[in-house]
């Protein structure tokens, strides 16, 4: 190999493959390749090779394949578990040009069909093997002249809509396709247009990340994904890590999406509504959506890990983080309020809230002593803390974020009953036997979950502040890298449960999701006070016992800290922007980017730093510019409004809303109140 060139063009979806081979006495053959995934159609993908030989001629055999053989073997530490997913393997030929392979996938019995047609300027024969359908084509080779072999790739599964059999469906699409050049051009304009919905305008190395951020969003999540029962993968569609699982990543993505691609965030939710049922077949009332979910939602988190640092196999606790039904509950409420979908809102999205807070009402238990109520044997977002040092069984009580999560979901949910039409509320208790004694105990638990205090900050959980201090500078002296910590003290023999040490953002969650007003209201609901001194005493607190052994750490300290300590802001922004092209948590990049933290950047820009808010039917801005980003703009589509733009240039926020025949848009910023008529810019100046 004498050189090699490796390029994905981000604002059209285009990998292209440039390598020049030596093969001895002077002569070299350059090797060009391009590939797509349609996005314009889904079902197709294209791969051209061109082949240019200087200084020789002669023959050159190229094979083509659909391999169904194919396993998953990209982590390291899965490899020991089986890989093959993909059995009933069948291959045949349609015509000399084309042929197909069928299969199913072994756990959940889903039908693929493939079909390829490949195209060059010589005769194409097949030759199968087992598990592969094969063709060949021998191109005979001038010098200086380029040789071309296309292949067209056409996939249908047993969940397609509008298809009988998808090996049928595949052939037919395979054999109406257009050539490549035809496709590249169909491809290029429905990549335009994605860009033109999600235009984001940021200077620098910060905003050329940020484009890749997006694409991998896009990619996985585009206006396709609205056809589909489909949830949010935390590691895109190429990771292996997981092994494809939702977790609670959406929380990340969709406020993002809510403002671009309503649609696309509108099917997420419905995926979540479709397994309410799963949710709700637990022997409890309301809805527990389970850590980990695969197809069908039930719970599926492993029950063991491994350490590899010590090689030791440990209990895993995490399907006690239950607060993924508060996130859920969350990003319904988010998406109506963007979206104005109150169709949704009083239909699936009702239902979805009514039984998250049933469960939180049904979880927790009153205290005489406290004259509060507790949730109890839970873990948090942190996901370090398991359990108490020496505790029998796992679980922690009272963890901060999951309290007042709960106290959020039921305060909202009685609001939301309480403005639904009659004759749906009424069908909605018919349906789910909630009654007037009910919804007295939501109000009562809804106002007196504990949340524990302790030197003067909010407890990460009852008991937190009574664990023992970590020497921090010991430990990053010893190992450079502590991110993950918990690896380190269990090969040590030690536990992180003993430590006040946190792997992310638990508490400090409560500033990512909630705004200052909204999260001082919500304290003052539960009968606490909640000023900004005891809010950046808390912030602190957090902040130097924290190892960030998660991608989504630094994303979530950057945005509280934008608002509550500026000047230290752009360190963790830098550190959320960097995770994946750096890989800085150590290798895990290699088995898939972190979906949830490259979204969640973005709405760093979208929301965090412009401090926007979509609630009581007006766009709501308090922008804080970061010295290091203080000129950017951006499109969003807010309720029926299509390409609304904001640009921030240092001290002044303009505002373009497009023509059309809607409603102006309202906007408040804390000093003052403006409407926007459709086909009107507006220029406001900000205060220093």
């Amino acid at each position: 190999m004498l050189d090699h060139r490796h390029v994905l063009d981000l604002s059209c979806g285009l990998l292209e493959r440039r390598t020049r081979f030596g093969l001895g006495a002077g002569r070299v053959l350059t090797v060009r390749q391009q590939r797509l995934v349609h996005m314009a159609d889904p079902h197709l993908a294209a791969l051209r090779t061109e082949f240019t030989p200087d200084g020789f001629a002669g023959e050159l055999e190229v094979e083509a394949a659909l391999d169904g053989s194919v396993t998953n073997a990209g982590v390291t530490r899965y490899r020991d578990l089986d890989g093959r997913h993909l059995t009933h393997v069948h291959t045949g030929t349609v015509a000399p040009d084309t042929v197909w392979l069928r299969c199913r996938t072994r756990t959940s019995d889903i039908r693929i069909a493939l079909a390829a047609r490949l195209t060059a300027d010589e005769p194409v024969s097949d030759g199968h093997e087992p598990s592969r359908a094969v063709q060949r084509t021998r191109l005979q080779l001038t010098p200086g002249r380029t040789a071309t072999v296309d292949k067209t790739v056409a996939v249908h599964t047993s969940h397609d809509p509008a298809i009988s059999d998808p090996l049928r469906a595949a052939i037919d699409r395979v054999v109406a396709a257009p050539g490549f050049d035809d496709l590249l051009e169909t491809h290029l304009t429905a990549w335009d247009q994605l860009w033109r919905r999600a235009d984001l305008e940021v200077p620098g190395e910060a905003g050329r990340i940020l484009r890749l951020h997006l694409f991998h969003v896009l990619q996985t999540l585009s206006p396709h994904t609205a056809d589909l029962d489909v949830g949010v993968p935390a590691r895109g569609l190429h990771g292996e890590a997981y092994r494809g699982h939702v977790f609670w990543d959406e929380l990340f993505v969709l406020p993002y999406l809510n403002l671009h691609f309503p649609e696309v965030s509108r099917a997420l939710l419905r995926y979540r509504h479709r397994r309410l049922d799963q949710a709700r077949a637990i022997g409890r009332r309301g809805a527990l959506y389970p850590w980990q979910s695969g197809s069908d939602g039930r719970e599926e988190t492993q029950e063991l890990h491994l350490n590899p640092r010590s090689g030791r196999w440990l209990p895993d606790h995490s399907r006690l983080q239950h607060h993924v039904g508060s996130a859920i509950a969350y990003n319904v409420w988010r998406y109506c309020e963007a979206s104005g979908d109150t169709e949704f809102l009083h239909t699936k999205g009702a239902e979805m809230l009514l039984q998250i807070a049933r469960f939180w009402a049904d979880s927790a238990t009153w205290d005489d002593q406290l004259e509060r109520h507790r949730i109890k044997g839970v873990v948090g977002p942190d996901e370090y803390h398991e359990a108490y040092p020496d505790a029998p069984e796992p679980g922690l009580d009272d963890n901060a974020y999951t309290n007042v999560t709960a106290a959020w979901v039921l305060t909202r949910t009685l609001e939301l009953l309480r403005t639904l039409p009659e004759p749906r509320r009424r069908e909605l208790a018919e349906r789910t036997g909630l009654d007037d004694g009910e919804l007295e105990q939501w109000e009562d638990v809804s106002r007196t979950l504990h949340v524990p205090f302790h030197e003067g900050v909010i407890s990460q959980f009852e008991g937190y502040g009574d664990l023992a201090e970590l020497d921090w500078d010991g430990y990053r002296k010893r190992y450079d890298d502590i991110r993950r910590l918990d690896r380190i003290l269990e090969a040590e023999g030690d536990m992180v449960n003993r430590y006040q040490a946190s792997k992310q953002a638990d508490v400090l969650m409560l500033g990512y999701l909630l705004s200052p007003a909204e999260l001082r209201s919500l304290f003052g609901r539960l009968g606490l006070r909640l000023d900004e001194e005891t809010w950046h005493r808390t912030v602190d607190y957090y902040l130097r016992r924290t190892s960030h052994g998660s991608t989504l750490s630094g994303l979530v300290h950057g945005w509280v800290l934008a608002r509550a300590r500026r000047a230290e802001s752009w360190t963790y922004c830098q550190e959320a922007l960097r995770g994946d092209i750096a890989d800085l948590q150590g290798g895990t990049t290699g088995e898939g980017i972190h979906l949830g933290a490259m979204a969640g950047t973005l709405d760093l820009v979208q929301r965090g730093l412009t401090g926007l808010e979509t609630r009581s039917g007006a766009l709501w801005l308090d922008p804080v510019p970061l010295p290091e980003l203080s000129s950017y703009g951006f499109c969003l589509r807010y309720q029926g409004h299509w390409g609304v733009r904001l640009r921030l240039e240092h001290s002044c926020l303009k505002i373009e809303v497009p023509s059309s025949d809607r409603s102006p848009i309202d906007i408040r910023l804390p000093d003052r109140a403006v409407s926007v008529e459709p086909g009107e810019t507006c220029r406001l100046v900000l205060p220093d």
